[in-house]
Formats: structure tokens, sequence, C-alpha cells
């Protein structure tokens, strides 16, 4: 028999395809028998807006001078139709977060901060509280298939209305939230038993396709006498035929969401597997704007990942006439804040990571209604932060405007930007950077 005591061995290595995470995640699987459930946005490594660079002005280009030449942001939407068009002074909104997710005090902390700046904010599932309509400049109010804290009263309150198709981290899904978060409160406004766990519906009860779509627009207008502009919100999937029927059926704007955007609650395999990214999305959406003669006469707001200034910009270069913010507006907030790392840690997580949040145990008191937890968020200190955030996304977008020569952020176009990789190339329709390659383009491959 061989002696191995002294053989030289090789290092023992982890599998790409069975890592870390994935092992523990079978483990988690077998010993439960229940799929994962969490909130937030796609976590893995996807191609996105830091895959393109911005070509500033040079010699071929006169670019603006910094503080005394003025590059314009504000942005007007539902200008096709609604009789009363919203008029915001930046193109970064609030995306739809409904109370039920989020605490009253989170609710009223996205309004503050973006009435402050001049945009606006999003119900979300469940209806319009008072705290969220009283802090903010500008509502839309979400129309979603659950019809939860549906009210025609707060239709005509709100200042736009957004129908919501899909959502980009769960395109063809519905959301959940658990009984934990069904207080007294939440239950009447949706119409719930307190303390059961809720699944929002995947589609919606009264139409199945663009015709029918058609008819519930033109309800929507007659309730609220023409004058608010209808969104037709979607989830990345098939971009340009859902634009394409989105304007069809009578949108003023359409609402387009990739994969990176956020979810109170749904499965992780949703998550991660159904949709596409923003980067890919935001190109097709616009072809079919430009192929139906409506780019810019029917607005664009992109959602899913928006981090800073540079994605604001990147996203406007490609076509979108705005951008919607979720996830970063909460971290805005306080959400997944250091300080609370012990607390975190008692959670089995840590801070930045956190994303159980259909648990209703958020230590920032955001994602909870515990009154205890709730007491943790100043709506006002809160809302002052988020301000401060969007002030600083604006000015950055301007910053890289000003660069490219442009006294609108709406003015930067796709030929101001260039791409580092294939893929980022193929999908935003951007040559390569250094060539002059779009892959598909005109047959080259």
């Amino acid at each position: 028999m061989t002696d191995m005591t002294n053989t030289p061995r090789t290092k023992p290595r982890l599998s790409a395809t069975f890592d870390e995470y994935t092992l523990s995640e079978i483990r988690r699987a077998a010993a439960t028998g229940i799929y994962d459930i969490r909130g937030a946005g796609a976590k893995r490594k996807l191609p996105h807006f830091d895959d393109l660079l911005f070509l500033g002005a040079s010699m071929s280009r006169y670019p603006l001078e910094g503080y005394r030449e003025k590059c314009s942001t504000e942005v007007l939407l539902g200008t096709r139709f609604a009789k009363k068009p919203i008029a915001l002074k930046i193109p970064i909104t609030i995306a739809g977060m409904s109370f039920g997710s989020l605490s009253a005090n989170a609710k009223e902390a996205l309004g503050r901060g973006a009435s402050a700046m001049g945009t606006s904010t999003t119900t979300g599932d469940g209806g319009m509280t008072n705290e969220e309509r009283g802090h903010s400049q500008t509502l839309v109010y979400q129309y979603l298939p659950s019809r939860y804290g549906m009210n025609p009263d707060d239709l005509k309150r709100a200042d736009a209305i957004e129908v919501v198709v899909g959502q980009g981290a769960k395109p063809g899904g519905g959301g959940m939230l658990l009984g934990q978060k069904i207080t007294e409160r939440v239950a009447k406004m949706r119409t719930l038993p307190v303390g059961i766990d809720q699944r929002s519906a995947c589609r919606h009860p009264d139409w199945t396709g663009p015709d029918d779509l058609e008819i519930k627009i033109e309800e929507l207008r007659e309730i609220t006498d023409w004058e608010k502009p209808i969104y037709v919100k979607v989830g990345a999937a098939r971009p340009y035929y859902d634009t394409a029927l989105a304007v069809k059926s009578g949108a003023d704007v359409v609402v387009v969401d990739g994969m990176q955007g956020g979810t109170a609650a749904t499965q992780e395999v949703f998550i991660e597997n159904v949709g596409i990214p923003t980067i890919a999305a935001v190109h097709q959406a616009v072809k079919a704007l430009q192929d139906l003669g409506m780019h810019r006469k029917v607005q664009l707001i992109v959602s899913g990942g928006i981090r800073n200034g540079a994605d604001v910009a990147k996203a406007l270069a490609l076509g979108a006439d705005a951008v919607a913010i979720g996830t970063a507006a909460l971290v805005a907030l306080g959400d997944n804040d250091p300080r609370y790392q012990a607390d975190y840690e008692a959670l089995g997580t840590t801070a930045g990571a956190y994303d159980d949040w259909h648990e209703g145990r958020d230590p920032a008191g955001i994602t909870t209604q515990d009154p205890e937890l709730m007491k943790r968020l100043d709506p006002v200190a809160a809302g002052r932060r988020l301000a401060n955030y969007l002030a600083v996304l604006t000015l950055e977008c301007q910053t890289i405007a000003r660069a490219c020569g442009k006294s609108h952020v709406h003015n930067l176009e796709p030929e101001d930007l260039a791409a580092l990789t294939i893929e980022a190339a193929a999908m935003a329709n951007v040559p390569l950077a250094g060539t002059d390659w779009i892959p598909g383009r005109n047959g080259r491959f």
C-alpha cells in the first residue's frame, strides 16, 4: 500500500456552479420544503449602465461652462391626452411602493423628499394614505391587479394614474404581503382580515389584452374628467411589443421597469430569473415609440437599478424622458444603514444585504408595521435626506450633460455614448468603444 502522507495534494476548489450561496440555498430548501421569499431586486451580476461611457466634448464638440451656462432639467409628462399634464422640475421620480410594505412614516418621507425637489411620488398597492397625499406635491396613483385599496375618490385626488401591468422584479407574477404586516389599518385599507398572508394578483380581473385596456383607460379618463395623465407600467420582458401595445391602448406615459427593480416580496427564483436587464429594455422601448412616430409625444419613464446621476444621464441619452427610483430612495431614507448593524446581525444578516422585508422586522423602521420600529424613522429628517440625494443625482446628470455640450438633459443622445462590452453595445444599440461597430446593426456581427 502506497504511503500518501507526504504526497502533495491539489488545493480544494469550490465549484463555480455550486458556489457557497447555492449550497446554502439547497440546504435551506431541503430543510424547509418552502421556496425562498425576499424583497429588493436581482442581485446577480447583470449588464448595466456601468457598461456605458459618455464621450465628452473636445475638438469636435463644444462643452458648456459649468455654473455659467444653463442646463435645464424640467420634464412634462402626460402631454398626449391629459388636460393637466404633470410638470416636474427634475427627470427623476419616486416609484410605486405600497403602504403595508412600507411604514406610514416612510411613505410620508418619500412625499416630503420628492416635493422638496419638485418631483412626483407614487402610491403602490394598497391605496393612498393621508400622510402621503398630504406631503406629496405631485402624487401618482397606482391602479393594480389586486385592486387593494382602490378608491375612485382617491383617483380624483391624485395627479396622475399608473395602470400597473407588470413589475421588473416579477413580470408575469404578483407580490406578497405576509400576515405579520397586515395590521388593522392595512387590513381596513385593503379589505382583508388582520394577520393573514396576502398574495396580489398577477393580472387584472376585468381585462385581458390591449383592446380591453383601451376601454379601461377610457373609463379612468371619464372618472377623472380627462384631467389626469394615464401611465401604463410594464415589467421588462418584451419591451418593444409591450410599449407599442401600451401606446395603442391610449397611454400618455409608458413606464418600463428592468429586472434590477425592487419588490416588497416575491419568490427569489422569480427575481433572479424572470425579465431582462434595464439596459436591454430602454432601446427596445424607445424604438417602439420611434416606429410609431410617438417618441417624446408619449413619454417614457425607465426604472430598475438607477443609482446615481450617471445612470440617469445614460437612460435619458438612450431616449427616456425620465427615470424612477425605488430601492435607492429607500437607502436614502436609511434602509440597510450600518448604524443598525447589531440589529441586522441579530436577524442573521448584515447591513447592505438585508432583504427580508416581508418579515416586518426592519431595524430602520422602513419596511415594517411594528409601532416601535416605525418610531426609528423620522419622516422629516428622512425626507430631507431623500431631497439631498435627488439634488445630487440632478447635479451629476447636469454635469455630464454640460460636458457633452447639452443645454437640456433631454438633448443627450445615443451618439454621446460608447459601450465597454459587446453585450452592452448590442443591448443599448451604441458602438463598442473605439469602434463604429454596433453588434447586429446592418447584419454586422
